[in-house]
């Protein structure tokens, strides 16, 4: 059949609604369509110029430009370095970020796309104060100077998990919460999530970041994770992990 909707029992065509919605004031939810696009990429220091003279090239490249962003070392690569940026507008990553790497200085940088993330903000339809939670509290995560640990890693849920009846998921979804919530009271980890539906090569559904002042708790909370419902059941993938530790940061500058 055509798909002109006039098809015998045809389904009546679904309303779009691609606004972010947060909990109510007064009376009324909070709607934006407004998000945060943040980008990992990760890299080898392969050329002539060495891992340290790559990394002072990066980083006096986005100073000039005014890029906000976080520089992380490797730990897992001792020629490794990681950049993250971010923007509202993804646009940014190929007219802002992309460009620098025509720079002569910067050719010896070569990326490791597997470790590539890119992903969202987005709202659980529960924040109290929508704007912060979408546009604010990943960047000040990321920026955050008493957290120079990070780990970064994307996942996918199986596809049984979204069959599930809403209260069901949101029983599962509840008690990974809880947990995370419970490490950043404690201050030994914060997270930055971020939704990659059709924007990852592996077709991840989330990326992570865990952030905090000592890496071990970042570790413990993934362990920690492993005994819930969600993740021992419904997590199909999980990783490949990015570990580092923050070599330079910079909230950027207007323009």
């Amino acid at each position: 059949m055509c798909g002109d909707g006039m098809a015998t029992g045809q389904q009546e065509k679904p309303t779009i609604n691609v606004n972010e919605r947060g909990a109510e004031r007064d009376g009324k939810p909070q709607l934006m369509n407004r998000r945060l696009f943040m980008q990992l990429l990760v890299f080898d220091c392969t050329g002539e110029l060495g891992a340290p003279e790559s990394e002072r090239a990066l980083v006096s490249s986005l100073e000039r430009r005014g890029i906000a962003a976080v520089v992380y070392h490797d730990v897992n690569n001792p020629r490794g370095l990681a950049l993250l940026t971010w923007s509202e507008d993804p646009a940014h990553f190929v007219t802002h970020v992309r460009p620098m790497f025509a720079e002569q200085d910067l050719q010896g940088l070569e990326l490791k796309p597997d470790l590539t993330m890119l992903g969202r903000s987005y709202s659980s339809g529960f924040e109290p104060d929508l704007e912060f939670w979408l546009l604010e509290r990943p960047r000040t995560t990321a920026l955050d100077e008493s957290c120079p640990w990070a780990v970064w890693y994307p996942l996918r849920r199986s596809g049984a998990f979204e069959q599930l009846e809403p209260r069901e998921k949101g029983g599962i979804l509840r008690e990974h919460a809880v947990i995370g919530r419970a490490y950043g009271e404690a201050g030994l980890a914060h997270d930055i999530r971020l939704a990659c539906h059709g924007l990852d090569a592996n077709d991840s559904e989330f990326v992570i970041g865990l952030v905090g002042k000592d890496l071990h708790p970042l570790s413990h909370v993934v362990q920690t994770m492993r005994g819930t419902r969600q993740t021992s059941t419904y997590i199909s993938q999980m990783g490949p992990f990015f570990v580092g530790r923050v070599a330079w940061r910079s909230a950027g500058s207007p323009g």
